[in-house]
């Protein structure tokens, strides 16, 4: 059988593991407390019948306790989901709270109060763009610079190594025969390869200091000119009849120009008068057919 009273007395004199005692008062860390403060009334262990409202990732539920599932602490509470609007969810505590203490009835509607300003806030909060402080992990900072200065000793060792048997072996301490790993040896090589195409460039790079010398075909005006030559001396008379019809402006040449025009004309004519003579006096052949009767024979004759 369930005593309050008793209950009371010895949570209160005796020992509470959810009260939390400060000089301003005693206060009750229990989630289903509807005030938070530790006393008779508001205490949820005391009280056989009692009701509060509990938050649950953004929604509202009624919590309700009576002295008749006392005996079974599975089913002691009895929960009810609460709408999202304010009017409707005190409609319904006012419908399942209809004959209970007048204390929990306003109670309940003042916490619920409460909490639908607090999930007003934290929507606008959300909204807003605040700053983020976070912490310097130290230790992690000064193990990883702790890594970093043992990676960089190793890797001037492993350098200094290599450099002296390299050393060694281009002093010829190891003979004619030996066993490199085939990493190392490309890498030699590559090493090899790119100073000797560094040298390259650099006597490439000194020679490209002196001016460069190129060799170009000279006359090509005096080949056109004597291809024009081989024409004829027509093409140059029909300049020439075209530069006496000529403008003024083009009568005004300079005296050394009319003088190679003249010239070119006159080797032209020469070689065409040349070239007369020698085909003239070739001969022209004839070519007759004579037929004999007898022999049904042609005879070609050329005279």
């Amino acid at each position: 059988m369930q005593h309050d009273e008793v209950i009371w007395q010895v949570i209160r004199h005796n020992h509470c593991s959810f009260m939390a005692k400060i000089t301003t008062g005693n206060f009750c860390r229990n989630p289903y407390n509807i005030t938070g403060v530790c006393n008779r009334s508001s205490c949820p262990l005391a009280n056989s019948r009692y009701a509060t409202i509990r938050d649950h990732d953004g929604v509202f539920y009624l919590y309700m306790k009576t002295i008749e599932r006392a005996h079974k602490p599975n089913e002691l509470w009895e929960r009810v989901k609460l709408p999202r609007n304010y009017e409707k969810a005190l409609e319904i505590i006012d419908k399942h709270l209809m004959y209970w203490p007048k204390f929990l009835v306003h109670k309940t509607k003042q916490r619920l109060t409460k909490m639908t300003q607090m999930r007003i806030r934290m929507r606008k909060l959300a909204l807003k763009t605040r700053e983020k402080i976070m912490t310097t992990p130290r230790k992690e900072i000064k193990r990883e610079s702790r890594r970093e200065k043992k990676a960089e000793t190793a890797a001037e060792l492993d350098k200094s190594i290599e450099k002296e048997l390299l050393e060694r072996l281009n002093g010829g301490l190891y003979g004619d025969i030996h066993n490199i790993l085939p990493n190392y040896f490309n890498k030699i090589l590559d090493e090899n390869e790119l100073q000797a195409v560094s040298d390259e460039d650099e006597v490439v790079c000194f020679c490209g200091n002196e001016p460069e010398i190129e060799f170009v075909q000279g006359y090509d005006d005096l080949e056109e000119e004597d291809d024009i030559e081989d024409f004829g001396g027509f093409v140059i008379d029909e300049s020439l009849k075209n530069n006496d019809d000529a403008p003024e402006d083009e009568e005004e040449m300079d005296t050394v120009d009319r003088k190679r025009l003249k010239i070119r004309s006159e080797s032209a004519h020469r070689k065409v008068e040349e070239d007369e003579p020698r085909k003239s006096k070739k001969k022209a052949r004839v070519l007759v057919e004579v037929e004999n009767e007898d022999a049904s024979e042609r005879q070609r004759e050329t005279f």
